[in-house]
């Protein structure tokens, strides 16, 4: 499949298929539970999680660093691929509060429920999205965290547009994410491998 625009959500959703499925198969980036280790997440929460939930992570960052959800708020996690982040959130906000993460990836999405299912956690649900089109009602959640998702979108405006139409009024966006320096030649780009690398 030619890497056009047009063709980005089929290569990204066909990738992250893969992770979700045979996670040791990734080469380009790292994946699991040592990666997460390197990016801040406490070692002994990581570790006392089932391997299920940590063997697909294929975050950039650690999202939750930046401001810990509160007791009773709703948290969107975009981009939630086996559920990491979301199960973290959802320890953090409670009974009385919840999770909601959206990926395009039916197989992450799987991956995610069964995950949740075994941990016994009732306050995150999963849907199957396009986090350019929210399947969530206008100002409806406290939190948007991401990590590593906005760069894999083509139309970065229309996601940060649906983030705000979502926020409730005082709400934060936590993102952890990778970019381009400006200072980067197109020879440099083209060493890089895939833009989804």
């Amino acid at each position: 499949m030619p890497e056009t625009p047009e063709h980005f959500p089929d290569i990204v959703r066909e990738r992250f298929a893969k992770v979700a499925r045979s996670p040791d198969q990734e080469s380009k980036f790292p994946v699991g539970p040592e990666s997460a280790k390197k990016l801040g997440y406490d070692e002994g929460e990581i570790d006392d999680l089932p391997a299920s939930v940590t063997e697909s992570f294929c975050g950039v960052g650690n999202p939750l660093s930046l401001g810990e959800p509160a007791a009773g708020q709703i948290v969107l996690d975009l981009g939630s691929g086996a559920g990491l982040d979301s199960i973290l959130a959802a320890r953090r906000v409670g009974r009385s509060g919840k999770v909601i993460g959206v990926d395009m990836t039916q197989e992450m999405i799987d991956k995610a429920r069964q995950n949740v299912h075994v941990l016994g956690i009732t306050n995150v649900e999963f849907r199957l999205g396009n986090i350019e089109a929210l399947p969530l009602e206008d100002a409806s959640v406290d939190v948007v965290m991401t990590n590593g998702v906005f760069n894999l979108c083509p139309d970065k405006s229309k996601v940060l547009a649906e983030v705000f139409r979502v926020l409730r009024p005082g709400g934060r966006f936590q993102m952890a994410d990778i970019l381009l320096h400006d200072d980067v030649t197109p020879e440099e780009v083209a060493t890089k491998g895939s833009w989804s690398d």
